[in-house]
């Protein structure tokens, strides 16, 4: 009887927890089970703000700054520091915590206990920024260069210069750093092993394909196919990201924002903004056709699917809601009240 209120006990602990970000109020809601089980507040300007799981913890960065710890057992805030006036994002190192700023200009390694261990001044605006093993590469977006350093003793590895015009944001494919630019129609490809950079084009039956290169965070992304919202277009892209051949395109109901492929490939999701806000769409991947398009919430800012791909959590913005929405029926299960929800982040489960 022991053993069984044990097994119960651990499986309880490690239940699937969603992280909503509540936009206006500078604060993390945690959801399980269908209700709110705690508030993480004080942590800075929430718009837009990022969130990141290693271990036990969960890093948060805000737009004014401050980087914050939190302890993912007992949910509550460990610790806060100011890594900048305006940061854009960070990422993990090894046991580093690398922040890039485009205010001031710096990129920061710090600790997983937030204590500061270098900056690298950069005399840019920083984007981009990612990791590949011991590895830090990001992109300056000023000065039109992408940096390689080594996480271990900060050393600059390399820089490339003159990659494209405004590098605005990346991703990592393999050994493959990809990089975008404002002001081209082409990517940058910069490859971790042999340390080499070159620029290409997408392109179908030898011709070049013009596609304006929204911020990569918002792509989805299955093995070595992108499938990429249109910038003022009702359509997601589809691209091969090793080739770089183009590789058609989906029509959608309304100017898409977030793709977001199932994390067993089966089905793309995808919200809007505009005029179907309240939308949500889901794809089948493998034919690339529209299965349907349900009004789910009144401004459906973030969504995420479970590990499972049986479920999607989104955030209705207008209605402090978090929904949990079945796949692929697409039918509302379950709504918890959350005030201003933007950026919703799953653990566990």
């Amino acid at each position: 009887m022991l053993h069984l209120i044990l097994l119960v006990l651990v499986a309880l602990s490690f239940a699937q927890k969603i992280y909503v970000v509540e936009r206006e109020r500078g604060a993390v809601a945690v959801v399980k089970e269908g209700k709110v089980r705690a508030e993480i507040e004080g942590l800075g300007n929430t718009n837009h703000a990022t969130l990141k799981f290693s271990g036990n913890s969960a890093y948060l960065i805000s737009r004014d700054g401050y980087l914050s710890k939190i302890d993912t057992l007992q949910d509550k805030l460990l610790k806060k520091v100011k890594v900048g006036e305006s940061s854009i994002g960070f990422t993990f190192c090894g046991s580093r915590v690398a922040v890039a700023n485009y205010a001031p200009h710096t990129v920061l390694f710090l600790d997983e206990d937030l204590k500061l261990l270098k900056e690298v001044q950069t005399g840019s605006r920083n984007v981009g920024v990612k990791s590949y093993r011991d590895m830090l590469v990001f992109s300056l977006m000023d000065r039109d260069e992408v940096w390689v350093l080594n996480c271990t003793n900060f050393r600059k590895e390399k820089a490339f210069k003159k990659v494209g015009s405004m590098p605005f944001d990346a991703l990592i494919s393999g050994s493959r750093y990809i990089v975008g630019f404002f002001k081209e129609n082409a990517v940058g490809v910069l490859d971790l092993e042999k340390m080499s950079f070159r620029k290409v084009t997408f392109g179908r039956e030898g011709k070049e394909v013009v596609l304006k290169i929204p911020h990569f965070g918002l792509w989805g992304v299955y093995g070595r196919t992108a499938y990429i919202p249109g910038v003022r277009e009702r359509k997601v892209h589809v691209v091969d990201i090793e080739s770089f051949e183009y590789l058609g395109s989906v029509d959608t109901m309304g100017l898409p924002v977030f793709v977001s492929v199932s994390p067993d490939g089966r089905f793309i999701a995808v919200n809007f903004s505009g005029d179907k806000e309240d939308y949500l769409a889901l794809i089948d991947r493998k034919t690339l056709k529209v299965l349907r398009t349900e009004r789910l919430g009144r401004r459906i800012l973030h969504f995420r699917f479970t590990e499972d791909g049986r479920h999607i959590y989104l955030s209705s913005y207008y209605e402090n809601r978090l929904k949990k929405v079945s796949v692929p029926e697409l039918e509302v299960l379950e709504e918890v009240p959350v005030p201003t929800p933007s950026g919703v982040f799953i653990k566990g489960g």
